[in-house]
């Protein structure tokens, strides 16, 4: 054998080795496998792991909006007319949030944390001043107050003369900085002289800054990737008490701050969202991509806050039969000490369109008020969000308050919020990383198979110059032949002269005349 046979033949061997492992590791998955395993090992909740220290303090900064709806036309409204309001915000705020008291329980196979969170005002990105402008909307505390007394004649009595005394009306104008972080409220110093539980203080954010919702237990998602960040309890308790049935007061999900790796487009992913007091679900909506990080975005699709006759399912949400609200309103009394409080989405974007058309200025619209979250499918990294929620009173005639005799029951609108964070440029390039290698060792099959083809490619070559040297060798031999028989035919061996000369020294010379023809 040549030394070209032996150079095809080690080529041709290593190309289908190399051409049959890699069509084999590539079928089956198996350095998929290998990564998505290593995936879930490293991805969880533990001391020393490649995520536990940004789930305690995210680095990405992490903004919360306000956003207020002022009415315009309030006199007119007392009357009768429409309710009118216009859009004031947003007033931003810096969000920081953190874990606070990290401590592994039941033998490190779960964390327990609090959830503390403080806000500083940023004027550059707001509309204005605090501290300086003002709102008019709602009166919470006088509406609060009014249906907690509603069906006593004597407690409706005395709030009724209360409120007339000293000029508490069915709405209000205070600061955005009194309506956000609390202002006393003359209503409640009144009502607390006879009962002292009652906070004489109010606000929709007021003991929200530097504070936390409580006591969370997750699972850190070492016995199931599944389970990485998963609520098991909340202040204690494995279930809700705030609802009528157990499916609406199951505690489902994550807190919305950390999901498990090797999200599906198919899979419904929950959150359990202490404002709202219940558990959502989001599912997929679109692939997007956030600074080159490809991700799948999910979005709560109409059914979470549908009404009973939408899904069945959320009839565990009414407060009572006669309280069930239509699609798009949830109506949290029960986890609000009794206030009327009712959430919904931005202008009531989802809602009944009766709900829109009730107040002049509002103008649903998702790009501006959609909930979404943007995750990467490999890590389950938030790299974009945005968690948008409107507070709404529910107000109308009360038995016992003049006031109210002329209003019709109406979802009142007073101010929404936007929470949105992007990932940081730092965290992104770590993310870039990490699938990088995933995407190198999930196609490393690929690789083998791409020098196998390569090999398949230098064995063809090779191939086709041995076929190309090998006739090149056979038409010389036979040209060489028949060169060879034409001149021995042609010539004869003749002695130069008749009597042969010798040289002493080069013997014998011969002349070579070509043959005569016998018959010329």
């Amino acid at each position: 054998m040549t030394r070209r046979s032996c150079a095809i033949y080690a080529v041709g061997v290593t190309c289908a080795t190399l051409l049959i492992v890699g069509i084999g590791l590539f079928v089956g998955q198996v350095f998929v496998t290998l990564m998505h395993n290593r995936l879930k090992k490293e991805l969880v909740l533990v001391e020393g792991s490649r995520v536990f220290e940004s789930w305690k303090r995210p680095p990405p900064p992490v903004y919360m909006e306000f956003f207020f709806l002022n009415v315009t036309n309030l006199n007119e409204f007392l009357q009768g007319a429409k309710p009118e309001v216009n859009q004031v915000g947003p007033y931003t705020y810096r969000e920081y949030r953190y874990k606070d008291n990290v401590s592994m329980v039941e033998n490190g196979k779960k964390v327990s944390a609090y959830n503390t969170k403080s806000f500083v005002f940023l004027r550059e990105k707001s509309v204005g001043d605090p501290a300086v402008d003002n709102i008019t909307t709602v009166n919470i505390p006088a509406w609060a107050v009014m249906n907690k007394v509603k069906g006593s004649f004597w407690k409706s009595t005395m709030v009724s003369i209360m409120m007339n005394n000293i000029g508490s009306g069915l709405f209000t104008t205070r600061t955005v900085d009194e309506l956000l972080w609390g202002y006393e409220d003359p209503l409640l110093v009144q009502v607390s002289s006879s009962n002292p539980e009652v906070e004489t203080i109010f606000g929709l954010m007021y003991k929200k800054n530097g504070s936390n919702d409580g006591e969370f237990i997750y699972h850190t998602g070492e016995q199931n990737y599944m389970d990485y960040g998963r609520v098991e309890t909340w202040k204690g308790q494995r279930q809700l008490t705030f609802w009528n049935t157990n499916q609406s007061n199951s505690i489902n999900g994550s807190d919305g701050s950390a999901f498990h790796p090797l999200l599906n487009k198919n899979e419904r992913i929950y959150i359990f969202t202490p404002d709202l007091c219940r558990s959502i679900y989001m599912e997929f909506e679109k692939d997007v991509e956030v600074k080159g990080i490809p991700a799948y975005r999910f979005t709560p699709p109409r059914s979470v806050l549908a009404s009973k006759e939408e899904n069945p399912a959320n009839e565990g949400f009414c407060v009572t039969p006669q309280e069930c609200l239509g699609t798009g309103l949830l109506k949290v009394s029960p986890c609000r000490k009794g206030a009327p409080v009712v959430a919904s989405f931005p202008h009531f974007y989802l809602g009944d369109p009766k709900y829109v058309a009730a107040i002049k200025g509002m103008s649903p619209q998702g790009q501006h008020h959609q909930t979404y979250l943007d995750l990467n499918p490999t890590t389950g990294v938030i790299v974009r969000a945005n968690k948008r929620a409107q507070i709404n009173i529910l107000i109308g005639r009360i038995n016992g308050f003049a006031k109210t005799r002329g209003l019709n029951e109406t979802v009142f609108p007073v101010m929404f919020l936007n929470e949105s964070v992007v990932i940081d440029d730092a965290s992104a390039a770590r993310v870039h990383k990490l699938l990088l290698i995933v995407t190198l060792v999930s196609n490393f099959p690929l690789i083998i198979v791409g020098l196998g083809g390569i090999l398949l490619l230098v064995l063809i070559i090779l191939l086709v110059r041995a076929r190309k040297q090998k006739n090149e060798v056979k038409r010389i031999a036979f040209s060489k032949a028949l060169y060879a028989t034409t001149a021995e035919d042609d010539t004869s061996y003749s002695p130069v002269n008749d009597k042969e000369k010798e040289d002493p020294q080069n013997g014998t010379y011969i002349g070579l005349t070509p043959k005569s023809d016998p018959q010329a």
